[in-house]
């Protein structure tokens, strides 16, 4: 089931206060970015990030679930309501994600 417009403005007013955050829908789902690195995303009305050592920290208690058939298991954020703990999260995780691959021209 693909995810809801509704939902997806959600979580992006939600983590609004982290700064640059922007999306990019695909097949129905969105990926989300903090300062141009994939953090995670919107799937199927569930807001998923990547499991990094600072994200497993500040979310012990995170289940583990793919994002989608086949995928690698993503912790589900459960503090969607807590604008802090996602600013938090986001700028733990920032230093410890891949600097985007640059496209040829």
């Amino acid at each position: 089931m693909p995810s809801t417009k509704g939902y997806l403005e959600f979580i992006l007013e939600q983590l609004s206060g982290a700064g640059e955050v922007t999306c990019r829908a695909m097949m129905g789902e969105y990926l989300l970015y903090y300062r141009g690195k994939v953090i995670g995303g919107v799937y199927d009305d569930r807001f998923l990030v990547k499991r990094t050592p600072s994200a497993a920290a500040l979310l012990p208690d995170a289940a583990l679930e793919p994002p989608y058939e086949g995928a690698k298991p993503m912790l589900l954020v459960d503090c969607v309501e807590n604008r802090a703990c996602l600013k938090a999260l986001l700028e733990a995780m920032e230093p410890e994600l891949p600097e985007p691959k640059r496209r040829r021209a």
